[in-house]
């Protein structure tokens, strides 16, 4: 199977180690008529041992490549949403924020993009990875 065209990777810099267990969705921004934007879900994922979602698919049909149901748009927008405070709530550790959002825009479709986090229960960082 290869890998989404969008994957991810989370470390907890508080601890110097890989984040396992955390929730991630993808999804593509649907409207952004009006005072809100909405966005629709597109796939769900966990971080492995190594803190890496690299198969952000939605389930396939009998019959169906799982690869085959995304495919990203260039000038699209585009949101990985982290669910944080679960994570650090499976350590015994509380959070400020609950769940991180990542809006980034698809500029060529057949390129990967790769979403590293660095997380602390207080802090948050990111940049477009490899």
């Amino acid at each position: 199977m290869s890998k989404s065209p969008i994957t991810c990777h989370v470390l907890d810099s508080s601890i110097g180690k890989p984040a396992a267990g955390v929730p991630v969705q993808l999804q593509q921004l649907r409207s952004a008529d009006g005072p809100a934007s909405t966005f629709d879900v597109l796939a769900e994922g966990v971080t492995d041992y190594d803190g890496r979602c690299m198969q952000l698919y939605p389930e396939a049909a009998p019959g169906q490549k799982r690869e085959d149901l995304i495919k990203l748009q260039a000038g699209r927008l585009y949101k990985v949403v982290f669910k944080t405070k679960e994570y650090f709530e499976s350590i015994g550790r509380r959070c400020f924020y609950p769940w991180v959002e990542i809006t980034f825009e698809v500029a060529s479709p057949t390129e990967h993009y790769h979403i590293p986090l660095l997380i602390s229960p207080y802090s948050y960082t990111t940049y477009r990875g490899s």
